[in-house]
């Protein structure tokens, strides 16, 4: 059945930064393939505003070749692109300063009723700065909607200044603090998963679950941010957010309603429940990486500190594996094993449920070891879901036994093309849907259970664990695990 196609109201988005990098790679093709479902009203009005000098053409000209290079050739058409590019217009201005707004001024006074979403596709530094000056132009309206990427700061105090920066012009149900991961759609499936049948919810609890491991692997390196990265970091540029908000919707109470506030006021509580992990438990519960010179699919690949913009003397992880604990009624005693890391052997995000074993076997010696079930979620790529359970091998010979998956392939049972996270995400702001943006109280109620790891860190006075490009991580991450009698997922799909 084909998804149904619900049209947006006309708008008008403003991008700030928007001959950048995120704008090209993921913020103008995911607004294409909207205009290619027919979701764009006729009206509907992109406006990219940057420093860089350029015309209307040459912006234009510079968003063809980022499509063409970002789209799927199958899905780009002349027709639809037609149709786009004459939505779009650019104004080179400094957002900062104070001359050079009455072009974008003047065009939006045009309908200054209509739906307006701010993109502030800038570093973080410059939200408040940008907002102020929306402000003191008199752009923000009713109507108004502001979008401001991760990271919201780098610690507790940054990003409670920025939120209230954002906030001395934009109430909180105007802001929408994006994270791509929300957006996916085996993310929504998780919680259609365990909210819309009835098979696991009533499992997903300490009786019946041994622990749950949360995996972000990437196989690429930093990209050429050696700059921003080693002022961030592993911990804070995946944990924080991406990875913590996926733990939150397979930890999280199901909600009264599949509404904003609902949904985050479950995800909160989760967040509120973490044990905070203390600086003497940072040794044990913690483990740093870096990697080193290794290959990736054949080809060499440079360490981190041999990356560009990196200095010599960085104490910056590019790994981090952590053993998290949900203090609360359904989650006390099952841990949850959250890892993520840069230069690994593939691009893989994976959340495992391990369940416990049965708890008595009546199965003789020679049946082969029973496993207990796993249910296995992949995020990306190969998106689906794998249940192994526990059956007899055809044929004589008793009752030998062999684990195997019933497998649901998202790929093969919707043949239709996967939206962007993006995609989501950029309509559910111009209707004014924030079920899938993380709301203030939640950044800083993570951002208060990061800040002990940290500063624990920065005690130890220690470098990172070196691991060879393309493994999964230190040995000192599978020991971490191991110590509790577990081990890593790692088999592919």
């Amino acid at each position: 059945m084909k998804p149904k196609i619900i049209p947006v109201s006309p708008f008008d988005m403003v991008i700030f930064g928007g001959t950048g990098d995120l704008a090209m790679r993921k913020i103008l093709p995911a607004l294409y393939y909207r205009e290619k479902d027919h979701q764009m009203p006729d009206e509907g009005r992109i406006i990219g505003i940057s420093r860089a000098v350029l015309d209307h053409d040459a912006y234009v000209a510079q968003a063809l070749e980022a499509i063409e290079r970002e789209v799927n050739p199958d899905h780009f058409d002349a027709e639809t692109w037609q149709s786009f590019q004459s939505r779009l217009h650019f104004f080179t201005l400094d957002a900062l300063g104070d001359d050079g707004w009455q072009p974008l001024i003047d065009l939006l006074s045009e309908h200054p009723d209509r739906v307006r979403a701010f993109y502030l596709s800038t570093p973080p530094k410059l939200f408040g700065p940008i907002s102020h000056n929306l402000h003191k132009k008199n752009l923000i309206t009713p109507s108004s909607r502001v979008v401001v990427e991760k990271p919201i700061g780098h610690d507790l105090s940054s990003a409670q200044r920025i939120n209230e920066e954002i906030g001395s012009f934009f109430e909180e149900n105007q802001i929408f603090r994006i994270d791509h991961y929300l957006g996916k759609e085996t993310v929504q499936n998780l919680m259609a998963l365990r909210f819309a049948n009835s098979l696991f919810e009533p499992l997903l609890n300490h009786q019946w679950v041994d622990h749950v491991q949360i995996s972000v692997a990437e196989s690429i390196g930093i990209g050429g941010r050696g700059d921003y990265y080693d002022s961030s970091g592993a911990l804070r540029d995946m944990v924080q957010n991406h990875i913590l908000q996926l733990l939150c919707i397979v930890a999280m109470e199901p909600p009264v309603e599949f509404n904003a506030d609902a949904v985050r006021d479950e995800k909160l509580k989760v967040l509120r429940a973490l044990r905070h992990i203390g600086a003497n438990e940072v040794r044990e519960k913690t483990v740093r990486g870096r990697y080193t010179r290794g290959a990736i699919d054949g080809e060499s690949v440079v360490g981190y500190l041999e990356e560009k913009g990196v200095p010599a003397d960085s104490m910056t992880e590019t790994f981090v594996a952590l053993k998290a604990e949900v203090e609360n009624w359904r989650w006390a005693g099952v841990p949850f094993y959250l890892r993520t890391g840069k230069r690994m052997p593939e691009r893989r995000s994976e959340i495992v449920i391990q369940f416990r074993q049965p708890p008595h076997l009546i199965f003789p010696k020679n049946a082969n070891q029973v496993m207990a079930n796993r249910l296995a979620i992949r995020l990306q790529p190969r998106e689906g879901i794998r249940m192994y359970l526990m059956t007899k091998v055809p044929g004589p010979g008793g009752m030998r036994m062999r684990q195997v998956p019933l497998n649901l392939s998202f790929a093969e049972a919707f043949k239709d093309r996967f939206p962007l996270g993006y995609e989501r995400l950029l309509m559910d702001v111009l209707r004014g849907n924030a079920t899938l943006f993380m709301r203030r109280d939640e950044v800083e109620t993570a951002w208060r259970w990061v800040e002990p790891i940290l500063r624990g860190w920065e005690d130890m006075h220690e470098h990172p664990k070196s691991y060879n490009a393309g493994n999964w991580g230190p040995t000192a991450a599978i020991a971490m695990i191991e110590r509790d009698g577990r081990t890593w997922y790692e088999e592919g799909y």
